[in-house]
């Protein structure tokens, strides 16, 4: 097996429709077509392609090996979580306005010798945003 890319993030919220309000009115991810699974949650994407999914963490697809041999744990919720979710930005100027504008806290850092500019936000569910930008973007270049 050869992994060729990231397809997507699956995000397991207590309240899908404040997790999708915030990914789509913060991040300016688009709701999309999704199929039509037993379960509630939200397909989001950007330039066409789906790279966040949102799923009830109650009522969730079986996603584990486990949950078909244990019967329906998939109902439990889940026992880990995603620390945060990196997307590859543009616009640092217009984004830190925005999210001003927004009342969006966040935390700045730099990666160490590679020339990126790191954001970090918070969003629900205890799950952070960390958008990334080059040097040459922050600098308005």
């Amino acid at each position: 097996m050869s992994v060729e890319r990231l397809d997507h993030v699956n995000i397991l919220t207590g309240n899908v429709e404040r997790t999708l309000a915030f990914m789509t009115r913060v991040l300016g991810l688009e709701d999309g077509p999704r199929p039509p699974f037993r379960s509630p949650g939200h397909w989001l994407y950007r330039n066409g392609t789906a790279v966040v999914h949102l799923s009830d963490a109650v009522d969730k697809e079986q996603t584990h090996a486990n949950d078909a041999s244990l019967g329906d744990a998939s109902q439990d919720g889940a026992p880990g979580i995603v620390d945060h979710v990196a997307f590859r930005c543009s616009g640092y100027a217009d984004t830190m306005r925005r999210l001003r504008e927004l009342g969006i806290a966040s935390h700045e850092s730099e990666v160490p010798g590679a020339g990126l500019h790191q954001v970090f936000i918070d969003g629900p569910d205890d799950v952070a945003f960390e958008l990334i930008f080059t040097a040459d973007d922050v600098a308005g270049r």
